[in-house]
C-alpha cells in the first residue's frame, strides 16, 4: 500500500513518514502542492494524507485536482490534516473531494484507526466494483442470449419483432426505404423426415450461418422467423439492392451443397420473397411482412429455389 504524504513541515512529515512505515505501508513525501499532484499522477497511491496549508497551492486545491486526474470509477481515499478546526473548515475540504480529516498534531492511534478504516472502505468497494462489472457482463450476456436464436445463434423472432419495429420508425423519420426478405427451405420437413432431426438442426444452423455472413452492413440483421424460415432486414435499402442480396443468399445455399434426396433439386435450397417500401401513414411494418410472405408463397408455387417480389406496397 502506498500512501502519499503532502506536508510543508519537515519534522511533521518525518513523523507522519515513520507513523505510515511503521504501519506497513510505502512513504512517498510531498513537500507542495504541485509536487504533490505530480508523484500522484506518477505513483498512483492508494491514499493521500494531505495537509491543508500549503506553501504555494493550498491542499484544497490539491483535492480539486486529484479528483479531476481520476479515471471514471477510480477512488484514493483523501484524509486532510490540519489545525483549523472549524465547521466550515471541515466542510470546505469534504467539498473540495476530502473524505476525512485530521487536526494537528496527528496522533499515531488515529492515523492507524483512520487507514484501516479506509482499508476496509477500499476493499468493500472493490468488491463492490468487481461485482458490478461481473453483473454488468452477465446483463450483457443475458441481452444477448434473449436476442439470439438458441439453435442457429442469429437473431431470434423477439428481437425481430422489435428491430424491424424501430427500423421502420426510422425510416419513416428519414423518408427512406426498408427491405425485407422472407426465406423458407425447401422441403425442410421431407429432410427432417430423410435424416432426421440432428441432421435437420445441423442443416438449419448452415442455413442461418450463410444468410448472415453474407448481409454487407452492420444494419442488415438476420433473424429465425420461426422452424425453417428465417428473415432478413435491410434498413435503406430499395428492391434492386434487395433483389442483390437475396440472389447472393440463394447462391450461397447452393454452395453449401447439402445433400437432400427428398428435392427435386438434390440438394438444400432457399426461396426467398422480398418486399421494400418507403414508411408514411399509409402502410405499416406488418404489411411489408405481409408482402414479403406472399412473394415467398409465390416463390414456392413457381417452383422453389428462387426469388420473388412483392410490388404493390409503395416502392422506393
Amino acid at each position: 500500500m502506498k500512501i502519499l504524504i503532502v506536508e510543508d513541515s519537515r519534522s511533521n512529515l518525518l513523523v507522519l513518514t515513520q507513523y505510515v512505515e511503521q504501519f506497513g505501508a510505502i512513504a512517498l513525501a510531498a513537500e507542495n502542492g504541485e509536487t504533490a499532484v505530480e508523484i500522484f499522477s506518477r505513483e498512483q497511491p492508494d491514499m493521500v494524507l494531505l495537509d491543508v496549508i500549503l506553501p504555494d497551492i493550498d491542499g484544497f486545491a490539491v483535492a480539486q485536482r486529484i479528483r479531476a486526474m481520476e479515471k471514471p470509477g477510480d477512488w484514493t481515499p483523501i484524509i486532510f490534516l490540519s489545525s483549523l478546526g472549524k465547521d466550515e473548515d471541515i466542510e470546505k475540504g469534504i467539498s473540495a473531494g476530502g473524505d476525512d480529516y485530521l487536526h494537528k498534531p496527528v496522533s499515531q492511534v488515529v492515523l492507524n484507526a483512520k487507514i484501516r478504516a479506509m482499508q476496509r472502505i477500499i476493499q468493500m468497494r472493490t468488491s463492490l466494483v468487481v461485482l458490478a462489472r461481473k453483473l454488468d457482463t452477465a446483463n450483457h450476456e443475458l441481452k444477448r442470449l434473449s436476442a439470439s436464436d438458441g439453435l442457429t445463434g442469429i437473431a431470434n423472432r423477439r428481437f425481430f419483432d422489435e428491430y424491424i419495429s424501430r427500423e421502420w420508425r426510422r425510416a419513416r423519420r428519414s423518408a427512406t426505404s426498408i427491405a425485407l426478405l422472407m426465406c423458407d427451405v425447401d422441403h425442410f420437413k421431407l429432410y427432417n423426415d430423410t435424416y432426421g432431426h440432428q441432421a435437420g438442426d445441423d442443416c438449419l444452423r448452415q442455413v442461418a450461418n450463410a444468410i448472415a455472413t453474407n448481409l454487407e452492413r452492420a444494419s442488415d440483421i438476420a433473424a429465425r422467423y420461426g422452424g425453417e424460415e428465417f428473415a432478413v432486414v435491410l434498413p435503406e435499402t430499395a428492391i434492386g439492392g434487395t433483389l442483390f442480396v437475396a440472389e447472393k443468399i440463394r447462391h450461397a445455399i447452393h454452395q453449401l451443397n447439402i445433400p437432400h434426396s427428398a428435392s427435386q433439386l438434390g440438394r438444400v435450397t432457399l426461396s426467398i420473397g422480398i418486399a421494400a417500401a418507403t414508411p408514411d401513414a399509409g402502410n405499416s411494418a406488418e404489411e411489408l411482412i405481409k408482402a414479403a410472405d406472399q412473394a415467398l408463397y409465390k416463390a414456392k408455387d413457381e417452383g422453389r429455389d428462387r426469388v420473388c417480389r412483392f410490388d404493390k406496397l409503395p416502392s422506393p
